[in-house]
């Protein structure tokens, strides 16, 4: 069996949970790792070779996709468009707001080198959307609810740190439960995003820094937080790491709708849960099984910049078509 080679583009939290879904996986292997940092002060967990950023270049016909593990905030908008002119790429860019530009720029990359990049991977945006999008398919006449957490938010904790003044930072997304018990009652209730959800944040603040314009700067930040009740905690490092270092996470996707005539209708809620005990690391996993299916559909030609709705689940699977009609359908 020809393995598919992997790399991957910073050695953060996402990072080491890719790493370790490839580590699980028997039909890929971790060519390298690139890093911005000197190489030699990283130590992977796998012992994977850590090659620096400036190097990238090199390995073009020694790995078959790379996985970006840069934050949304900044990495993303400048290394997928560089890397997707290189490589077939996967990354879980979650600025959702943002997605169309971010596709558009490296679906130009992409088209004018010949590879493949599929963006926007993870649990969600990726796996809820694609829930979204089936729930929405089946009861046409209805409305989607999404709710996320108790859970700290990659992308949301990686905002908070690109503050200035910032040392480390945690976000947590809580869902408000009565909102939750609504819509599983039922009720279809028309929810403000400030109605859903509250944010909470954990900050280490540098020493001397203005703790009051850090505090302003996060609550106001649009995309992230301006459109919630934020709470901001200023924190010691000690505490932070003590009471925050673990990474759960989880959510909701609902689809409530009704059919049949008028006057005879019958009411249905589809509610598809997730609970994770380390949200980088099913991050990581999904990001490894999309790069399986960038490399097996870049090989029957396939080029330009996608998302989760363009991959079908056959290019996904470990499992040949086959195997999966006879066992899961």
């Amino acid at each position: 069996m020809q393995k598919i080679r992997v790399g991957i583009v910073g050695y953060g939290n996402i990072g080491r949970g890719v790493e370790a879904a490839i580590s699980a996986a028997e039909d890929m292997e971790l060519v390298a790792v690139f890093t911005r940092r000197d190489p030699k002060s990283v130590t992977t967990r796998s012992g994977a070779k850590l090659v620096h950023m400036d190097e990238i270049a090199s390995y073009r016909g020694a790995v078959d996709v790379m996985v970006l593990c840069g934050g949304s905030a900044t990495d993303l908008p400048v290394q997928g468009p560089q890397i997707a002119a290189l490589f077939n790429t996967v990354d879980s860019f979650d600025t959702h707001a943002k997605i169309p530009e971010y596709l558009q720029s490296v679906d130009a990359a992409a088209r004018q080198a010949g590879t493949l990049s599929i963006v926007s991977v993870g649990w969600d945006p990726g796996l809820f959307s694609i829930m979204r999008a089936i729930g929405g398919s089946v009861l046409p006449d209805g409305n989607d609810y999404t709710f996320w957490g108790r859970g700290v938010s990659q992308g949301h904790s990686d905002a908070i740190r690109r503050v200035e003044g910032v040392k480390n930072a945690i976000q947590y997304t809580v869902p408000i439960e009565q909102a939750c018990e609504r819509v599983r009652a039922g009720e279809n209730p028309a929810l403000t995003t400030r109605q859903k959800h509250v944010r909470e944040c954990y900050v280490v603040a540098q020493e001397g820094a203005d703790r009051a314009r850090i505090e302003h700067d996060i609550v106001t930040m649009p995309n992230y937080f301006a459109d919630y009740d934020t709470t901001v905690h200023f924190i010691t490092e000690q505490e932070l790491h003590e009471k925050h270092s673990r990474m759960p996470h989880g959510g909701f996707v609902f689809r409530t709708g009704k059919t049949g005539f008028t006057g005879e209708e019958n009411r249905h809620v589809i509610e598809y849960a997730l609970k994770l005990d380390s949200n980088p690391e099913f991050t990581g996993s999904i990001l490894a099984a999309y790069a399986r299916a960038a490399v097996r559909l870049s090989r029957e030609g396939v080029s330009g910049g996608k998302t989760v709705f363009d991959i079908p689940l056959t290019a996904l699977s470990p499992l040949g078509r086959d195997e999966l009609i006879k066992n899961l359908l």
